[in-house]
């Protein structure tokens, strides 16, 4: 199984790592690192994380990781990371905006 990070999931991680580089450049860099860690491990484990419940009927699963949310998907042969946000967001406005 393959992790794939979508084009928000690494917006996400680039904004994190400069709002922490504003106080700690190599801590950013660390931290990046650890979080882009977390998530390449979910394709030994995938569904060791739980479905959200309110998008379950769609798929996302949650894992966390420190005060950040790791937000993806399980496909047949790839985890598909969503978005990577702080876990004080309203991250239901970011992952289902109303259209």
């Amino acid at each position: 199984m393959i992790v794939v990070f979508t084009d928000a999931a690494e917006a996400d991680i680039e904004h994190i790592a400069d709002y922490i580089s504003d106080d700690n450049p190599v801590r950013a860099v660390t931290f990046v690192r650890e979080l882009i860690d977390r998530c390449e491990r979910l394709a030994q484990s995938p569904h060791a994380f739980p479905l959200v419940p309110r998008y379950a009927h769609v798929g996302v699963r949650r894992r966390p990781y420190r005060g950040y949310l790791i937000f993806y998907t399980v496909g047949d042969d790839r985890v598909e990371i969503l978005h990577v946000l702080n876990g004080v967001r309203d991250y239901e406005a970011i992952l289902f905006p109303e259209t």
